[in-house]
């Protein structure tokens, strides 16, 4: 064979493009001052422009749309879309054509291509033609590979293969908070950013639960009995901005009543996100299941189930109190002890016996206490003595109640 013989060319020819949306036109103005050398030149030119808009020439927006001159960003979430073209540039017809299109990404590789099948023959001057489509799942660098093989007239079989190489980039950042209220209920805040370069039209930022929640959305207002967004009537958020929504989750009534089984849940739920951008491209995100930090109660749990908002100075008032013990394992006997502050005061006894408490089960007890100082007191004092282990828990700073004056609280 001889070494110096030249490569012998294909007969087919691959094409590859990717298939997005147009775009708006943008049109830089130039204008300048009427007492300027060019005068009124500048601003007639613009009026004359067909790209702008009729009465607003100065602004970017044009009302023209532009084919995509580049492969452009891709984010994730969105669906990638591709036009393959194969076209028979020989004057021989071609025989068993199999086109293959796989996506490598930086964990698996993809098959992307409509069917496995091989055509039969290509005519001079025909094509085969496909499209295909990926919702993008991974950031980084993706490859797309096309490759074809067919058989010539002699019988020869031919194979070439190209490479396209993109970059998936992430369009939001999520920042999550957990707050653990005292009666079980968990409030999420998701902080949600734009960081891609256009305006995104929100569609959809919702919360699905574990098996174990039950989640009311915060981000709507009652306005004349009609529920109305938080954010307002157009839920656009521009570049780099960042938008907070807030859920609620309250257990469900079977597992709320098991206080060692829902204290260690630390499984939330995940978010759903979906957006548009553009000409109404579709993108959407879902979060991994988020996590909480589970709250420390330790042996017994000591929750407030109701208190008052504004008492009387020197008035008594009542207060609802319920004692869980977290423990799977042993039974307790509790003796609550009351211990005054400067401005709480408990009426009652001291000291008395509350009985035995069983593995995961609660006691609801009501007591009475008064405050003898104004303003916003906290509620503190309360010691619970579990008489098997000698061990006593002590709790402060359980809630507070705002104390005003009796005539303030009357007028």
């Amino acid at each position: 064979m001889d070494v110096n013989q030249p490569k012998q060319e294909h007969l087919l020819a691959l094409k590859v493009m990717r298939l997005t949306k147009p775009t708006l036109f943008t049109n830089i103005p130039v204008t300048c001052e009427e007492r300027d050398l060019p005068g009124n030149l500048f601003n007639q030119l613009m009026k004359d422009d067909p790209s702008t808009v009729k009465g607003a020439e100065t602004l970017m927006l044009g009302e023209m749309l532009t084919l995509p001159q580049n492969f452009g960003n891709i984010f994730l979430g969105e669906t990638f879309s591709s036009y393959i073209s194969v076209h028979n540039d020989s004057n021989q017809v071609v025989k068993d054509i199999l086109v293959k299109a796989d996506l490598q990404t930086s964990s698996q590789r993809l098959n992307l291509s409509a069917s496995s099948a091989a055509v039969a023959e290509l005519k001079p001057d025909c094509c085969i033609d496909d499209v295909i489509h990926h919702e993008v799942k991974e950031i980084g660098t993706h490859i797309l590979v096309c490759a074809v093989s067919y058989t010539t007239q002699t019988g020869e079989k031919m194979y070439f293969r190209k490479f396209f190489k993109f970059q998936v980039l992430k369009p939001l950042d999520v920042k999550t908070k957990f707050y653990n209220a005292e009666t079980d209920e968990v409030f999420l805040e998701a902080q949600i950013q734009n960081i891609t370069t256009s305006p995104m039209f929100m569609e959809k930022v919702s919360l699905e639960p574990s098996m174990m929640y039950n989640v009311a959305e915060l981000n709507t207002v009652d306005t004349a009995g009609e529920s109305e967004s938080t954010f307002g009537a157009r839920t656009y958020l521009q570049p780099m901005d960042t938008r907070q929504y807030l859920y609620c989750l309250k257990p469900k009534q079977e597992f709320a009543e098991k206080a060692g089984v829902i204290k260690g849940v630390t499984v939330i739920g995940k978010l759903d996100i979906v957006w548009k951008t553009n000409l109404g491209e579709r993108g959407r995100l879902q979060t991994s299941q988020l996590q909480r930090m589970a709250p420390g109660y330790g042996d017994v749990r000591l929750s407030l189930e109701t208190i008052p908002d504004t008492v009387n100075l020197e008035e008594p008032f009542d207060i609802t109190c319920k004692i869980t013990n977290c423990s799977s394992e042993r039974t307790m006997d509790l003796v609550l002890e009351m211990c005054n502050t400067n401005s709480i005061h408990w009426c009652g006894v001291s000291g008395r016996q509350l009985g035995k408490l069983h593995p995961s089960s609660s006691l609801h007890l009501a007591l009475t206490l008064l405050s003898s100082v104004q303003g916003l007191q906290s509620v503190s004092g309360l010691r619970l003595t579990d008489t098997f282990l000698k061990r006593t828990y002590e709790y402060d700073d359980i809630a507070q109640v705002c104390v005003v004056s009796s005539e303030i609280k009357q007028s």
